[in-house]
């Protein structure tokens, strides 16, 4: 499903990618000291790896290490584990808000449940970066 979805929100990727940021900052303001870059190119980043994710999906383990990588970084830029909440939150109302009646109860739990799936990887990376010995 999240696959099937995911090629409705293609052809709208760049609009999806700034609506994303206008919401979440808009749940949290305090995440805009996070990003330095310009948040066009930020759109475009995310995009581009939520697309590399979906593409991957059936075969989880072999985005294992990148998903990994990739929660380290994010801690690197100090992002918290109740960050993760506000991001699924953004991601959600993005994904209603731009497939609006293309975008339904259905799909809205298999988001979830994936974005719920990369979460955890990413935190559970950081965690083993910050037990100690």
């Amino acid at each position: 499903m999240v696959q099937a979805s995911y090629d409705k929100v293609a052809p709208i990727r760049t609009t999806a990618g700034a609506l994303f940021y206008r919401r979440l900052f808009e749940l949290n303001p305090g995440l805009r000291a996070l990003f330095k870059s310009n948040m066009r190119l930020q759109g475009v980043k995310l995009m581009a790896m939520i697309e590399l994710i979906v593409d991957n999906l059936s075969q989880f383990d072999v985005l294992l290490p990148d998903i990994q990588a990739l929660g380290r970084a994010h801690a690197g830029y100090g992002v918290q584990d109740e960050h993760y909440d506000t991001v699924r939150a953004a991601l959600l109302w993005t994904l209603r808000a731009g497939l609006e009646e293309q975008f339904d109860a259905a799909d809205e739990l298999a988001w979830a449940a994936a974005y719920t799936m990369v979460a955890e990887t990413m935190k559970a990376a950081t965690q083993r970066l910050t037990a100690p010995s």
